[in-house]
């Protein structure tokens, strides 16, 4: 295999690459919402089709307690490493519809990039993969196994994936785990995600009076629960933006000065960032530049908040209730369950005796380091290094694929998170794109992952 080969067999296909990849954009597989369903699973089916056009075996929409499953494989030699890799199809909801440009499944092509739900996250980088194999399998051979798993649900915290892994150990076995959930630092500065951060997941729910008020009446009188939580809320931070929860940060492991020295080489312009995000000023913990507070520190974030009268016009109501949804991003050491217990038993300490509290997990997952000399790492830095023509940087992602944590503790299998997408490719966000350059250069440098993998096992 050779840098030309794939070149000249991506620019014979690259329009048929896009179409491909418009047409499952183009199916509204929102995980999220019921009412989209059969969408779901009609993208499933479309899956199945797609690795069974390209010569993949034993392709099976694989059924779970909620959406399925789509696994296939091709094992040219049982002597030769085997490649695992995970993506998903599901999307995020598209929501608020009048904030997009265009319609969110309605793909649009414009300077040079596919806008869609689903672009980046994780459709694109996802099927780079299947069309990366089909380059091996129409030119110079799959130079390892391959096992695809691709799942329906990693937009609402991976259900039943870990049962399915638990189940299927032996079908699942590999030598490691192939990801493009991630991102690189620029188009002309690759990089690879060496860590991901963990998550706890909550909703909290506020009570007052047994029914909603008349804020003249009662207002004054009775403890609005709207007001109460916000008071809750902001006292989870301190003046300095840590954390005010006894012993949330005990176990989080702290990054050594040569390692933040390292990461600060990676180029970041604090004036761009702002720009693009179109503020005037970063916001975060003390101590820490806006890149480590993105990706080597804890957090605890507020993802929604609501309660009473939200209508048009005016109601002037004391609501009988508020809610809202937590999050926290975890960094090595700490245990979501631990932190989950942490918040959910502080939340009821402080909420006064006018109210009640209850707080709902949700879902969560721990965080994760790949070490760098990892045989699969090494595989993925040179192939990057070979369509790039420069070294890729080790870098730590801020987000969270909690089930790259599950792999290695039931599979054994390490996790190689080679991403091809941009921080600037507004994933979960109305106007969703992926560049085109991106999904092209995925599908260029998967190939030699593949053949570095072989050479180097």
């Amino acid at each position: 295999m050779d840098l030309q080969t794939v070149d000249k067999y991506i620019n014979a296909n690259k329009d048929r690459f896009l179409d491909e990849l418009i047409d499952l954009l183009k199916v509204p597989s929102i995980s999220a919402d019921p009412a989209f369903s059969k969408d779901v699973f009609r993208t499933a089916e479309l899956l199945k089709g797609r690795l069974e056009e390209i010569g993949i075996e034993n392709v099976e929409v694989c059924q779970t307690a909620g959406y399925p499953i789509v696994y296939g494989e091709k094992i040219v030699d049982p002597s030769l490493p085997t490649v695992l890799v995970y993506g998903h199809y599901d999307v995020q909801p598209p929501d608020p519809l009048d904030l997009w440009d265009s319609p969110p499944f309605e793909p649009v092509i414009k300077d040079e990039k596919i806008y869609a739900r689903g672009a980046c996250d994780d459709k694109g980088q996802m099927y780079m993969h299947v069309k990366a194999v089909e380059l091996m399998l129409q030119t110079s051979g799959l130079p390892c196994n391959v096992k695809f798993m691709i799942e329906g649900e990693e937009e609402v915290g991976s259900d039943n994936l870990e049962v399915f892994v638990k189940a299927n150990k032996e079908r699942l076995k590999a030598d490691l785990v192939l990801i493009s959930d991630t991102g690189m630092i620029a188009n002309d500065i690759p990089s690879i995600t060496v860590g991901l951060r963990g998550l706890s997941y909550l909703e909290i729910e506020v009570t007052g009076p047994k029914r909603d008020l008349h804020s003249g009446l009662y207002g004054g009188a009775v403890g609005n629960p709207i007001n109460i939580l916000c008071d809750m809320i902001a006292s989870l931070h301190d003046e300095n933006k840590r954390i005010n929860i006894p012993g949330f940060y005990n176990d989080a492991n702290e990054v050594s000065a040569e390692d933040r020295a390292e990461m600060a080489k990676a180029p970041f312009s604090e004036e761009e960032y702002k720009a693009d995000l179109d503020i005037n000023a970063t916001h975060g913990e003390a101590g820490y530049s806006t890149l480590e507070r993105a990706t080597i520190r804890p957090t605890l974030d507020v993802n929604g908040i609501w309660g009473g009268y939200t209508g048009e016009g005016a109601k002037t109501v004391l609501p009988s209730k508020a809610y809202a949804k937590l999050s926290c991003r975890l960094v090595p050491g700490q245990d979501p369950d631990r932190i989950t217990n942490l918040v959910q038993n502080h939340l009821v300490a402080i909420a006064p005796p006018s109210v009640k509290v209850k707080v709902r997990p949700h879902h969560g997952g721990l965080p994760y380091l790949t070490p760098t000399d990892f045989t699969g790492y090494q595989a993925a830095h040179k192939a990057m290094e070979t369509t790039f023509g420069k070294a890729p940087i080790p870098m730590r992602g801020g987000g969270s694929i909690p089930i790259v944590a599950m792999f290695e503790q039931e599979l054994g299998l390490k996790s190689v998170l080679m991403g091809f997408g941009l921080d600037t490719d507004a994933i979960h966000s109305p106007n969703e794109h992926y560049g085109i350059f991106n999904y092209l250069k995925g599908i260029q440098t998967i190939p030699f992952f593949y053949k570095n993998l072989a050479e180097l096992s």
